[in-house]
């Protein structure tokens, strides 16, 4: 049991507006919250994501991953030997 007098009120259903137009319920110490995207919007939960390559940052990522691979094939011959 919560202490009196010190805790916000608990809004059951408040109200949440998204940018893109969605409204929704949820329980929060706010009445009303304003969003700027949700779940109906956003790419990773509508399948329209996509991989966002600036200045080749991946194929940077890629290529120090392999160098990295090779290194450590060249280093376990020479432990080998």
């Amino acid at each position: 049991m919560p202490k009196k007098d010190i805790h916000p009120p608990y809004y059951p259903k408040a109200k949440v507006h998204c940018a893109c137009g969605n409204i929704f319920e949820v329980g929060s110490t706010k009445e009303f919250i304003e969003i700027e995207i949700c779940s109906k919007c956003h790419p990773f939960y509508t399948g329209k994501g996509k991989i966002v390559d600036k200045m080749g940052r991946v194929e940077k990522f890629r290529k120090r991953l392999a160098k990295k691979e090779e290194l450590e094939k060249q280093r376990n011959k020479k432990n080998k030997k």
